[in-house]
Formats: C-alpha cells, structure tokens, sequence
C-alpha cells in the first residue's frame, strides 16, 4: 500500500510508472510502484541502501536491459507512449532520458569530444561551428565552461572527480533530454563538489523533469520539492518534500527518516 499525499498541486506528467514491477530471474526487486514525475518540480527517491531506488529509476530509460536476467512489468510512459512497447528506439529513448551515474564515467576522450560524442551520432549539428555551439553552452549549463574553456582538448579523466561529474552531466544536458536521471551522483565527491552539483540541479529545475536516487536525507531536503520514499522494493510514500520529512503519514517513514534504521 502506497500513500500518495493529497495536497499535491495538479501537475502534467513527464513521466508516468503504473503498477511496475521488477523481477532478476524469479527474485522480485521492485512491488507494483506507480509514480507521476513532472518537469516542474525535482523528484527524490530516498531510502535504505538495496530498497530498489536505484533499480526502479534504471526502469525509466531501460538501462535493465543490459541486465540478461531483469525483466520489467508495467507501464512506464514518456508523454503518453509507453518506453517498453516494441518498435522503441531505446538509443532515442536514452537520448531523451538521460543518466548520470554514481561514478563520473568520462569517455577516455577529449573534453571537447566527450560533449560533441552524443550530437554528432544524433546528427544535431550541421557543421563544426554548430557543434561547438552545443558544447560550449552545454559546459555553460553544466557550470564547467569557465574552468575547462582554455583546455577543450584534454582529456576529460584528467578533471578532478567533480568536474568529471559535471562533464558528464554536461555531456546529458548536449543532446537535449527531456528527463535526466540521477543515481547517487555525489557520493563519489567531496562537500565542495557536492555543493556545486546540487547548485546545478537547482538551476536546471524546470528545464529538465529531473529525478535523483540520493542515500542522504539531508541532500534530498536541500534539491527536490518532490520525495518518494523506498523500502524493500515498494514505494512506501510519495509527497512533497517538506511534507514527507516533516509530517510523514507512514511509520515506516518516519523510522527511516528519525535514523530507527537504514
């Protein structure tokens, strides 16, 4: 049973998860969640480490598929069209929702080719000067462009782990999505890192329906209006944020977020 708080304000979906399950072989990792994610607002996924946050948002741009022995059930649809039926592009899918991982994951390449690497096989750029166009004012989003703009042919593992991350969030941002995926995307970095990151989540708010998967509470508190709480696969409780850290309608909520457990 999942408690959805009812004074949530009427808001399109970008996203919409019915009755989703996720199963590894016969192991079920993921109950029936249902969710609405908009583009107004950032959407959190807090919960115990192993509770299926980080599955269940794998989910949303079929990244389960690598995964040989995943099988997904439900629908998840992205302006209405369900991302599982056959016939999806699942590379256009991913370019329209993108994924930022818990490791920076820079390509071996150039800053520069690291940016221009997604429009060029999506064919977004007529020509160099296009192409650079896009890398500049993707690293201008990502908060890079004045730390790396004199240095555009190094190579983006030579970054420090925090710039590596907005690299990579640079490198989402290029090829125009329309959700971007977030799992844990600071909990390789320092506190200075982290800031910098979370300042970005903000100002992307409401370019992008965002979601990010965080193990810390307080990170959530500080970036999403939106938090969906986990626990042993199920999605326990879904509301504002403030309303879910401080007037939470389940015990199980309450115990994870007053440190009872996780």
């Amino acid at each position: 049973m999942t408690v959805v708080h009812d004074n949530l304000e009427k808001t399109q979906a970008k996203m919409s998860a019915k009755s989703v399950s996720v199963f590894y072989g016969d192991k079920k990792a993921i109950d029936e969640v249902s969710i609405d994610i908009p583009t107004e607002y950032v959407t959190a996924f807090i919960g115990p480490s192993g509770c299926g946050k980080s599955t269940f948002l794998r989910t949303l741009n079929r990244m389960n598929d690598t995964i040989p022995s995943a099988r997904v059930e439900g629908e998840i649809d992205l302006d209405g069209q369900d991302i599982y039926r056959s016939g999806m592009d699942v590379v256009q899918l991913r370019a329209r929702v993108g994924m930022v991982f818990q490791k920076p994951n820079p390509f071996p390449k150039s800053i520069y080719d690291n940016i221009a690497y997604g429009p060029k096989i999506h064919g977004l750029a007529e020509g160099k000067d296009e192409l650079d166009a896009i890398v500049e004012k993707s690293l201008k989003r990502a908060g890079l462009w004045e730390e790396v703009k004199d240095r555009l042919q190094d190579s983006g593992t030579a970054l420090s782990g925090g710039q590596q991350q907005r690299l990579c969030i640079a490198r989402a941002i290029a090829v125009d999505p329309e959700v971007i995926l977030m799992d844990e995307p600071c909990s390789a970095l320092d506190p200075i890192a982290t800031a910098k990151i979370e300042e970005l989540i903000a100002e992307l708010n409401g370019r992008y329906a965002i979601v990010i998967v965080t193990h810390s509470m307080q990170q959530a508190a500080r970036v999403s209006q939106r938090t969906a709480f986990f626990h042993l696969g199920k999605m326990v409780e879904y509301g504002r944020t403030s309303d879910i850290f401080t007037n939470p309608h389940e015990q199980r909520t309450q115990d994870y977020i007053t440190g009872r457990y996780g």
